[in-house]
């Protein structure tokens, strides 16, 4: 799994023949995103969920995406130190990825890398995202359910957050319950969830409390999760959100494909003839590069 993975980070040229035969293996993971504002907690509330999942019997994988600096390219991949009580057991497996750079809060590398993780026989598989914001909501597109932490005592963290990050969850959390404000925390995301419109037969987003550091809630989050699952094989939306996913790979792979068989005519003498009608005033911009992609 480690070997595919990397295969996958580095986009490898035997990519293609490893996706080849992996995809008829797929299908069988429940996708959950965890995602929410640095300092919420997401590494330990991970963890301590890897923990109730493994009580139940289940397979589980971890893909956990840490931020990659726009100085020195590094990036630490610290949040498997969070997880050290699992590095023994053979039922769970962590791997860190760095973004890279990609925005979103998750690496560019994650769906491929996801698919080597159901393949491998995951039943469920956890994808902890980077600390992100109102407008970096990517985990959504990718998970089947969506776990959105927020704390107490970070500022108006529902009314930063509102516009973007808490549209996309299925199950909210408030972690660090032990502080005080928890409830106040709880009511106001009530008040801003009641607004949402939804349809009647709709799911509706529960919000349950944990202390992540002591277990506690973690297996109500848990159920909630299983929940979800039922609530979205029987409603057909597994399948609606499945292919969403599937359609924003294929056109993301088209593009990066496209791109690449672009990035070699910087010097290429037909870009340069183009270039010089549009000078001339014999052709346009927009003929001179419809020219180009029928070309390329």
């Amino acid at each position: 799994m480690a070997r595919l993975i990397s295969l996958v980070e580095d986009r490898s040229p035997s990519l293609r023949e490893v996706s080849a035969a992996l995809t008829p293996h797929t299908g069988s993971a429940h996708i959950v995103g965890i995602t929410g504002s640095p300092g919420v907690g997401k590494s330990t509330s991970t963890s301590a969920l890897v923990t109730a999942l493994r009580a139940q019997g289940k397979r589980v994988g971890v893909l956990a995406v840490d931020p990659t600096s726009p100085f020195s390219g590094g990036a630490l991949l610290g949040d498997r130190v969070r997880m050290q009580d699992h590095a023994t057991d053979d039922g769970v497996y962590i791997r860190s990825m760095a973004s890279r750079g990609h925005l979103g809060g998750l690496s560019a590398s994650a769906p491929q890398a996801l698919r080597v993780l159901d393949a491998a026989g995951c039943d469920v598989v956890l994808v902890e995202t980077v600390g992100v914001g109102q407008s970096e909501v990517e985990i959504a597109g990718l998970a089947d359910t969506t776990l959105v932490l927020l704390a107490p005592g970070m500022g108006d963290g529902i009314q930063a957050a509102k516009a973007g990050i808490l549209e996309i969850g299925d199950i909210f959390v408030i972690n660090k319950a032990d502080r005080e404000g928890a409830q106040s925390t709880r009511r106001e995301l009530r008040s801003v969830l009641a607004m949402t419109e939804r349809d009647d037969h709709a799911w509706k987003p529960p919000i349950v409390l944990t202390v992540a550091t002591r277990g506690e809630g973690v297996d109500e989050v848990a159920e909630q999760v299983a929940a979800h699952r039922l609530h979205l094989g029987e409603s057909g939306e597994l399948e609606r959100r499945r292919l969403a996913r599937l359609r924003r790979e294929i056109e993301a792979l088209a593009l990066t494909e496209v791109q690449s068989r672009f990035a070699g005519l910087s010097g290429d003498a037909r870009l340069d003839a183009l270039a010089e009608q549009v000078l001339a005033g014999e052709t346009d911009p927009f003929a001179a590069a419809d020219t180009l992609v029928e070309h390329v």
